[in-house]
């Protein structure tokens, strides 16, 4: 098998430890990033819904800065935005590359993205079940904790899941520029010395965690509606 492997790939044979070394850094980025992004862009996202017109708190103010503010990161690409945010990676990593300098580009980047899918989520859910709670007497809080949340649980799960694999595409596009992970992995070693088969086994490794997350997601989704 070894030397099936050495004939058909021997390039990636050869740069093993690196590819191993490559996942983990994406694996770690994607995790991290994924995390932070949510625990921001998911009261954004939130907030955005309840201060629309006829929300539960309605606000012009709040709702048009915050809308106004994520239109803008959202409307950047993301290669443009790892160079426009290098000082404030800087500031709060002390480095712009590396995965550590990637952990903030993509929480910039993602961030907008998961606010805008917990927004359209919550959006969906039907409008006479949160009258009916104020009717009631329910506090605004109590409608976003008893009611919406509850309600667009299965939306949130595979908002989060769309989120999780557009940070793997989001990695792999950082470490074009020398964010690590298997973007980077596939440049220096595939694309830079000609060496096709790493190209071709790092883009199959990402079609595989993008299935696995997807698979998880919908895995998830399904045991969480019965």
């Amino acid at each position: 098998m070894t030397e099936i492997l050495k004939t058909l790939i021997p390039n990636v044979v050869n740069l093993y430890p690196e590819m191993i070394k490559a996942l983990f850094e994406t694996l770690y980025m994607v995790l991290v990033s994924g995390i932070i992004s949510t625990v921001i862009g998911f009261p954004i996202g939130v907030v955005l819904v309840i201060t629309r017109k006829d929300g539960i708190l309605e606000n012009k103010v709040i709702n048009t800065i915050l809308g106004k503010i994520i239109n803008i990161f959202r409307s950047i690409p993301f290669i443009i935005l790892l160079a426009t945010i290098l000082p404030i990676t800087r500031f709060f990593v002390g480095t712009t590359i590396g995965t550590q300098g990637a952990l903030v580009p993509l929480i910039f980047g993602s961030t907008p993205f998961v606010a805008r899918q917990i927004e359209s989520v919550l959006l969906d859910i039907d409008t006479g079940v949160i009258e009916a709670a104020q009717s009631m007497g329910s506090s605004p809080f109590e409608i976003i904790y008893r009611v919406m949340l509850p309600e667009g649980f299965g939306g949130i799960i595979y908002a989060i899941t769309i989120t999780t694999i557009s940070l793997i595409g989001l990695s792999a596009m950082a470490g074009t520029v020398g964010g690590g992970g298997l973007g980077d992995f596939a440049i220096r070693y595939g694309y830079q010395y000609f060496q096709t088969d790493v190209m071709i086994v790092t883009v199959v490794i990402l079609l595989i965690l993008v299935n696995l997350v997807q698979g998880f997601g919908d895995l998830l989704l399904k045991k969480l509606s019965h």
